[in-house]
């Protein structure tokens, strides 16, 4: 069975999404309270609790501050989940990519398909925690609307490097390292919690390659009605790891399933 490794062009990969939505919508309920659950937990606990004692940070209360993270990290936690646990019991477990490559679809549209889908799980997460901060005052419901094309763009990004852990994860065991090493850092170096710049310098140049610091740093500013520095970039590098991811885990998971 020959694997493309590209989309074969249209609208092939709307297929992988209706099929993942329909699949999904029969627990749709405990889903979007699952991907809540973790962000407000942090946005009440912290904001609350750290709120009494840091004051205002950046002109702004604690916790509107704070809420803006979560809004991202919440995007950046359901697009992460969706492709290495979802896509990769898929693949793996169900042998439902196998079934559909024997279609007209290609390894490049249901990558593309998986990666819409779980940046659409993202962006109703992170809608989900922008109600929550609406609904209390710490950003207007025009802004939440405008930030709405980041967050999907944030859910994207995370998708795309999410299928590359699916494309070299053996198992479910592995993807705790990725978990670990990698996604629980890169929420405090981001300036979710605190100010990127509180870190020292080393961790500040670090986090300027971080793809969650770029997507706070647009979210952040748009919740609170602020200007946005430095727009063209902060898109770009979305971009660059939504494209470059995506590119690597297709051809490694065409090796994967040639095998």
């Amino acid at each position: 069975m020959g694997v493309a490794t590209l989309p074969a062009g249209g609208l092939n990969w709307l297929a992988v999404w209706r099929r993942n939505y329909l699949a999904w919508k029969k627990a749709a309920l405990a889903s979007i309270l699952g991907n809540l659950a973790d962000p407000i937990i942090y946005l009440f606990g912290l904001g609350a609790g750290l709120g009494v004692m840091v004051g205002r940070v950046d002109g702004v209360s604690y916790t509107a501050f704070l809420a803006a993270g979560m809004i991202a990290t919440s995007a950046m936690t359901a697009a992460t989940f969706e492709t290495i646990y979802a896509a990769f019991g898929r693949m793996q477990g169900q042998r439902t990519w196998e079934a559909m490559l024997y279609t007209q679809l290609t390894l490049g549209d249901i990558v593309v398909g998986e990666m819409a889908w779980a940046a659409t799980k993202a962006a109703l997460a992170g809608t989900g925690i922008g109600i929550v901060a609406a609904m209390l005052g710490y950003t207007h419901w025009l802004c939440l609307l405008y930030a709405l094309p980041v967050i999907a763009l944030t859910g994207l990004a995370f998708a795309s490097l999410g299928m590359v852990v699916t494309a070299l994860a053996p198992s479910y065991d592995y993807f705790i390292f990725y978990q670990t090493l990698v996604i629980t850092p890169m929420l405090f170096l981001s300036g979710a919690v605190f100010p990127v710049d509180q870190l020292p310098v080393a961790f500040q140049q670090i986090a300027a390659f971080l793809p969650l610091a770029h997507s706070i740093d647009l979210i952040r500013p748009t919740m609170l009605g602020q200007p946005i520095a430095n727009v063209c970039l902060h898109i770009g590098v979305l971009c660059i790891y939504i494209v470059v991811p995506f590119l690597v885990s297709t051809a490694l998971l065409r090796r994967r399933l040639m095998r």
